[in-house]
């Protein structure tokens, strides 16, 4: 099979959730909501995602989620509203899994991704993807692993165990054997502050 043949098939194997459900305290507003270029950070996520042409992308809202809904409701998304998002991200995580194993019983792996890295791009969920014959393929930057990550079948009922208060690092830290790594230049920047918005635009 050609590689155009390849992304023409899509990745049916593979569904995609996006963690959208915290409150953007730091930020002091909806960050999903905040203007990239002419789209959302929630929306320009959300296409990103869609455009690795998975078996299905799970949105998980949480905070503001009727105002985040309405920013989406055209996209061809699944979504998911975790009433318990204050918990922590182990609980949005687990609730987009849940979604996706009963929507989608034949994936062989979910990858899970935020929405506020504005660096990242369908070419580097791709590459992660490429790498799926691992358990464990995750994004390499700052030194260390992190999101987007993607986890085989073989490791849903880990993450199933997580504590609403953990992430995906604990089953880095739980498996390392199993982990294998993809670069993501510009993967630490992420808009968690008003600061980091200004200076991602100054920089733009």
């Amino acid at each position: 099979m050609t590689k155009k043949e390849n992304q023409a098939a899509g990745n049916p194997h593979v569904a995609i959730v996006i963690l959208a459900a915290g409150s953007s305290s730091r930020m002091g507003q909806s960050k999903q909501l905040l203007r990239l270029q002419d789209t959302t950070v929630l929306h320009h996520a959300t296409t990103v995602a869609l455009q690795a042409n998975p078996a299905s992308v799970i949105v998980v809202l949480g905070a503001h989620a009727k105002q985040h809904r309405e920013s989406i409701q055209q996209m061809p998304v699944s979504i998911v509203v975790n009433e318990q998002w204050e918990t922590g991200m182990g609980s949005s995580l687990k609730a987009g899994l849940q979604h996706a194993e009963r929507q989608h019983p034949h994936i062989t792996a979910v990858l899970f991704m935020v929405c506020d890295q504005p660096a990242l791009t369908t070419q580097h969920l791709l590459a992660l993807i490429g790498k799926a014959d691992n358990p464990i393929v995750a994004s390499h930057y700052a030194g260390s692993p992190g999101v987007p990550a993607l986890f085989s079948k073989s490791l849903f009922s880990a993450l199933h165990a997580l504590k609403n208060d953990q992430g995906a690092k604990k089953i880095f830290q739980q498996f390392p054997e199993q982990l294998a790594l993809v670069n993501f230049p510009g993967g630490e920047l992420d808009l968690d502050t008003m600061e980091d918005y200004q200076n991602y635009l100054g920089k733009k």
